[in-house]
């Protein structure tokens, strides 16, 4: 089965009609079906963030968004622990002259680790550090 990582764009993407990305990100998704995808909890919390001043109805289907993924067998969720934040900001530290993200730099371990090539995202820099960016 192809797995592929999955970044916030792509989850705000599904979540809000409203988003350029949103019927895309759903064609994309459906045509890779079946496949696993790996998020990170820090993934998640910039979903959260992005929609916590997005009204109430937006803030409720994220939460059952949340929810969905932390139950769903075909999702693994990379937990945020004190090792990924440090070497992160080592990853972050050493590429000063790019505009990544420290959430960035820990998907871009992440997917390293897990020897993952494409990416469930519309973020260039995602395409900077060498993977492929399915929603571009």
């Amino acid at each position: 089965m192809r797995t592929i990582f999955a970044d916030a764009g792509y989850w705000i993407a599904l979540v809000n009609p409203a988003d350029d990305l949103h019927h895309h990100a759903a064609v994309v998704s459906a045509s890779l079906a079946p496949l696993k995808l790996v998020t990170s909890e820090m993934v998640l919390t910039e979903v959260l963030n992005s929609f916590s001043r997005k009204g109430l109805g937006l803030r409720k289907t994220t939460v059952a968004l949340m929810q969905d993924i932390r139950t769903d067998s075909a999702i693994e969720v990379v937990p945020q622990t004190s090792e990924l934040f440090n070497n992160a900001l080592t990853f972050y530290e050493e590429r000063l002259d790019q505009a990544w993200s420290h959430t960035d730099c820990a998907s871009f371990l992440t997917m390293q680790q897990q020897k993952l090539l494409e990416a469930l995202t519309h973020d260039k820099h995602f395409e900077q550090a060498g993977f492929i960016a399915l929603l571009r």
